[in-house]
């Protein structure tokens, strides 16, 4: 029986996953070791939303792709999931609605458990004994927050300040940093736990695409049957990758008000989790 002091955590990823690699599976792994380790938590499940198709990333393939790997590199988990919800919505939705989706079915699926128990949906930090969400991302996902008209300072706000936020490091970025320069980040530090990768690995889905296109190996990084999946079907080409080139990415956009924009931010471009 769990002590009264542990929190139940909930791990929320969304992406483009595009495709899935053994990195994004292994940041769920480093996640819950390192939560469970504080003696504060105990993960009970993982949850993979893909992105829409109405993000407009450049050399995004179509969700139903995307969302099947995703499918395929989670089917012998038992405690990893992945949700179709994000992905069918005809337009992109802003990261902090999905996260409250989530978050009040996971409530809704609390209540059904315990109907003596009352939650408040709309406000996630006045939680008391019900399950925490928490997003998961990568060092390059959380430096994606400096990025002109990417987020909304509020949404940030909320997504750090009232749920939390698990970031795995990643080579070449220094989150630690990060956070000590931006001011919304360092008001909600404690909800943010960054969890070193002691094996050093940069796996991205970028290099996986240039490498699936050239006709090279991606053996042992991504999932065997997300391979013959994306070999079935061909996915990644030179035509794939520049799917949407020359169209603006949906929250820049929408951030901006402007339907198009000069160019958007290398950091946007390579954010990949």
């Amino acid at each position: 029986m769990e002590s009264p002091s542990v929190t139940s955590v909930v791990l929320l990823a969304c992406g483009s996953f595009n495709p899935i690699t053994n990195m994004h599976l292994r940041m769920f792994e480093l996640a819950r070791d390192h939560l469970e380790d504080t003696g504060q938590y105990k993960v009970v499940s993982g949850l993979i939303s893909p992105v829409g198709d109405g993000y407009k990333k450049k050399g995004l393939i179509e969700a139903s792709h995307r969302l099947e790997m995703a499918r395929l590199a989670t089917e012998n988990s038992d405690w990893i999931t992945v949700d179709s919800w994000e992905s069918l919505q005809p337009e992109w939705v802003e990261t902090v609605e999905v996260i409250r989706h989530y978050y009040e079915k996971l409530l809704e699926t609390q209540q059904k458990c315990d109907e003596t128990d009352t939650y408040e949906a709309s406000s996630p930090q006045n939680r008391s004994d019900g399950p925490q969400l928490m997003l998961l991302c990568g060092a390059d996902f959380l430096e994606s927050f400096g990025v002109p008209n990417l987020w909304k300072q509020e949404d940030i706000d909320e997504i750090v300040g009232g749920y939390g936020l698990v970031c795995i490091t990643r080579t070449g970025y220094d989150p630690h940093k990060f956070v000590h320069k931006s001011d919304v980040l360092w008001k909600h530090r404690r909800n943010i736990h960054l969890v070193h990768e002691w094996v050093t690995n940069d796996i991205s889905a970028t290099h996986m695409r240039r490498a699936l296109r050239r006709g090279q190996s991606s053996g042992n990084l991504l999932p065997d049957a997300v391979v013959s999946y994306i070999q079935q079907i061909d996915l990644y080409s030179a035509e794939s990758e520049q799917k949407n080139a020359d169209v603006v990415l949906a929250p820049l956009q929408r951030n901006s008000g402007r339907p198009q924009a000069e160019a958007f931010t290398a950091a946007a471009a390579k954010t990949e989790v």
